[in-house]
């Protein structure tokens, strides 16, 4: 099995971390294009978390699930301009907090914030859904007011989950993700895929597919880039970004053993250029 990429075009759309990636896939042996594809926007209105702040100060929230870790540092920051941060962290402490994986885990840890169940990998809401299933003895959900941490979209599957489980959700959207400010280099990288100039696509996010195909069908380009895209390897961050790929007509060609950036390109590094090989001469790829 080839062990890097050796010389293949690889394309992601990160933004967060844009340098790491570029340097994990150089490392690997690619050829880096790395286009940012999402920009964090602050709600407008922070109305919600300062009503979840009041009715958690009042004993009305039984249960928070917090979902990402810029999501956490945002809502404290929020939260500080009406209380202060040791009062806030004192009601938390009274109530069960859920951790949807490391990310929030880190940053509920720097506020002291104890956690009573951590989400394991690959940390979808289905998995979330899971370990409350399996602790809910210490975590009843049945007529209990669980406040929810939602991050760039809501996500309907999760309330709905916890609504059939009989818990009453109080949605916290706390940031929402829109497009680059400037979507040309987006536009760019359409015409990059259009013309083969990609080999690799690495995925690591679902909205990131969602604003290329947004950007694509501005250009009246969706199908041709689905096409150009099925003719690439896609590495896929984990279950969520592969339903989105779905959504596209796409399907990925691996996920790694961990969904880390990290993992993710070592191990698209050892299988791109097999799979490649197969799509590009009409075969299936070798096992």
């Amino acid at each position: 099995m080839q062990s890097d990429f050796a010389g293949l075009r690889v394309l992601s759309l990160e933004s967060r971390r844009s340098q790491e990636i570029a340097k994990l896939i150089a490392n690997s042996g690619g050829q880096s294009l790395v286009v940012s594809s999402v920009r964090e926007v602050p709600l407008a209105s922070n109305r919600e978390v300062l009503e979840f702040a009041r009715q958690l100060q009042e004993g009305r929230v039984d249960m928070v699930v917090f979902m990402t870790g810029v999501g956490v540092r945002l809502l404290a920051r929020v939260v500080e301009t009406a209380i202060p941060m040791a009062t806030f962290v004192a009601a938390l402490s009274k109530i069960p907090v859920v951790a949807r994986g490391p990310k929030p885990v880190a940053a509920l840890r720097e506020l002291n914030v104890p956690i009573a169940a951590i989400v394991p990998e690959p940390n979808t809401w289905r998995e979330l859904l899971t370990v409350l299933d399996q602790q809910s003895t210490l975590l009843p959900l049945k007529q209990r007011r669980v406040a929810l941490q939602e991050y760039g979209v809501p996500n309907p599957e999760l309330v709905a989950g916890l609504e059939q489980r009989g818990a009453v959700v109080i949605s916290v959207p706390v940031y929402e993700w829109a497009l680059p400010e400037d979507t040309g280099p987006l536009r760019e990288t359409v015409s990059t895929i259009l013309a083969g100039g990609i080999d690799v696509f690495l995925a690591t996010a679902a909205v990131q597919i969602r604003h290329l195909f947004a950007v694509a069908e501005e250009m009246g380009l969706g199908e041709k880039l689905a096409h150009a895209l099925s003719r690439t390897f896609i590495g896929s961050i984990g279950p969520l970004t592969s339903e989105e790929l779905t959504r596209h007509g796409l399907s990925s060609d691996m996920e790694p053993s961990h969904p880390k950036m990290g993992i993710l390109v070592k191990e698209a590094s050892e299988q791109a250029a097999v799979v490649l090989e197969g799509k590009r001469i009409g075969t299936p790829p070798r096992a």
